[in-house]
């Protein structure tokens, strides 16, 4: 018997085609998320001005035997890595917690180390999700104008004294099909 590759095993436990039938209405809100996208990415500063832009790409996928939705983002792109340098991936698990009636999200950025743990919640064609890091600034990111083929996101903290710093800003189109 040929030990299988660990890689594709990993690959094929953790993507599914489609949700469980039972969490299928309650992930509702991210089933227009699910494929590829491509991404303009803008940073700003403290006052809100542009400090850095690239493209990057931000891929969607129902995960764990279809009972949360993963994804992963990369910025720059793998396309801009020889122009922008090395950057940032980023894997973020959602699941849904019927005590809270939202969903828990937890993103790993590797490069730094970075762990953030969020409350997620659905409003009217956007996705907001928070966090209260006792170490630091509360963060939102909020998904906007979702639709089938474009959505907006951006990165924002939130000072103790209630001003708002927009950090970053994804403008996401679907990304073309890739033939096998």
């Amino acid at each position: 018997m040929t030990a299988a590759n660990p890689a594709s095993v990993l690959a094929s436990l953790m993507v599914s085609d489609r949700p469980r039938p039972e969490f299928e209405q309650v992930f509702e809100p991210f089933a227009s998320l699910i494929g590829s996208w491509d991404l303009d990415v803008s940073w700003y500063d403290d006052d809100g001005r542009p400090i850095r832009e690239t493209q990057g790409e931000w891929h969607f996928a129902w995960a764990l035997d279809g009972r949360a939705v993963a994804d992963i983002w990369i910025t720059p792109s793998r396309a801009r890595r020889e122009l922008d340098g090395d950057g940032e991936w980023g894997l973020s698990v959602r699941l849904h917690d019927p005590d809270l009636n939202a969903f828990r999200s937890t993103w790993m950025g590797p490069k730094y180390a970075m762990v953030k743990t969020f409350v997620a919640r659905a409003g009217d064609n956007s996705i907001t999700l928070e966090t209260n890091d006792p170490t630091s600034t509360k963060t939102r990111w909020i998904f906007t104008d979702l639709t089938d083929s474009t959505f907006n996101w951006r990165n924002e903290d939130e000072a103790p004294d209630g001003t708002v710093i927009v950090r970053q800003r994804f403008a996401a189109r679907r990304a073309a099909a890739v033939s096998p």
